[in-house]
C-alpha cells in the first residue's frame, strides 16, 4: 500500500514527517551529525539492508537534507554531507534523545548523554520559551494558521 503524502498539509509537523518521518532517515541524520559520510559507514552503523539505505539516502538528497560530494580523500567514492537544512535537524534529535533518556530507560540502565564538546558537560534540557522568555508548558501552546500567528 502506497503511503499518503503529507506535503500539502497546513501542519508543519505533518510536512516534516513526510520527509523525515521514518526511523532510518533520522538515524542516518544522527550518524551524519556524528561525522559519518560514506555509504559503508552508514550501513555498518545501522545494520540496514543496502537497498533500503540506498532509497533513504536518495530521499534525503532529493529533499535537500544531504548532498553528495566527491570523497574528501580524493578517492573515486562519493560522500554524503549534511546541508544546512540537514544540520538544523540536530535540535529535533536532541529533543528525541532527551525525551528518550527521561522516559525510556530504567534507573539502572545506561543510555547515552549529549555533551558540550568543549567542557564535556551534559546539555541543558531543551525548553519551550515564549517570545518574552517565559518557559511554557504544553498546555500553554497552540497551533494557529500562519496568517493568525503573524497578525497577532
Amino acid at each position: 500500500m502506497k503511503r499518503k503524502s503529507l506535503e500539502d498539509s497546513q501542519c508543519p509537523v505533518a510536512r516534516s514527517l513526510d520527509i523525515i518521518g521514518d526511523w532510518w532517515s533520522l538515524l542516518i541524520v544522527r550518524d551524519a551529525l556524528r561525522g559519518l559520510t560514506r555509504f559503508g559507514e552508514f550501513q555498518k552503523s545501522l545494520g540496514i539492508a543496502k537497498n533500503m539505505l540506498t532509497v533513504r539516502l536518495r530521499q534525503l538528497v532529493d529533499e535537500g537534507i544531504l548532498e553528495m560530494r566527491p570523497a574528501s580523500d580524493g578517492s573515486a567514492w562519493q560522500e554524503y554531507v549534511l546541508t544546512e537544512r540537514g544540520r538544523a535537524l540536530q535540535t529535533v534529535l536532541v529533543a528525541l534523545s532527551q525525551w528518550g533518556n527521561a522516559f525510556l530507560f530504567e534507573e539502572c540502565e545506561k543510555g547515552s548523554v549529549l555533551v558540550d564538546r568543549i567542557n564535556q558537560r551534559p546539555l541543558r534540557p531543551l525548553q519551550l520559551l515564549a517570545d518574552d522568555g517565559r518557559e511554557l508548558s504544553p498546555d500553554e501552546i497552540e497551533l494557529l494558521p500562519s496568517a493568525s500567528a503573524t497578525s497577532a
